[in-house]
């Protein structure tokens, strides 16, 4: 498959075969993408951050690691990653987000919004939108006060991970709307799914 691309503040939902790869691209750096995955035998099997920070025992996930479902089964693994470093512990943002961080700007529907647009098709509601794995998104976690913040992504351009498929799934994947995580400017986000 080609290279395709998310335009900025967009999304997108397709199908991922077990055994395929998906790799996820930041073409021009400092860009989140917000990615869900689900199973295409029964969408209520979805990607869980709590099960996944339980089996892989840390936050800070990266080559190695796998993306783990609300059911203990594994989803994702990832088998190659430039940065090393992305986030599993906030939301996807929305127009709720945008009302609350960014009350000096205008509202927009912000990653959940377009994932939810997305995967209306596969049946899945905006109710059974997760956590997503938000892929080159740096949230700083203090080590004695556990206070998060939101910062400047560090992918630099060209940079990617790589997923493997461990199941039939639909993926739901974005090119981030909220200015904190993407440095202030919204730029693509390009994947591929190679063949398994």
């Amino acid at each position: 498959m080609a290279v395709t691309e998310i335009a900025p503040r967009s999304g997108t939902a397709f199908t991922l075969r077990a055994g395929q790869v998906l790799r996820v691209i930041d073409p021009c750096g400092m860009q989140v993408s917000d990615l869900l995955a689900y199973a295409m035998a029964d969408i209520r099997e979805v990607i869980s951050a709590g099960r996944t920070f339980d089996y892989e025992e840390t936050i800070r996930l990266s080559t190695g690691n796998r993306l783990w479902s609300n059911r203990s089964n594994p989803m994702l693994s990832i088998i190659e990653d430039a940065t090393g470093l992305h986030d599993f512990l906030l939301t996807p943002c929305s127009e709720a987000t945008f009302r609350h961080f960014y009350p000096d700007l205008p509202v927009y529907r912000g990653c959940f919004g377009n994932l939810a647009a997305a995967l209306e098709p596969f049946g899945i509601a905006p109710d059974d939108i997760p956590v997503a794995f938000n892929i080159f998104m740096n949230v700083p976690v203090d080590g004695l006060s556990g206070r998060i913040s939101v910062q400047p992504p560090l992918s630099k351009p060209g940079d990617f991970i790589r997923l493997r498929a461990e199941m039939d799934l639909i993926i739901g994947l974005t090119a981030c709307s909220a200015p904190a995580s993407t440095g202030g400017s919204f730029k693509p986000i390009h994947y591929e799914v190679e063949a398994a």
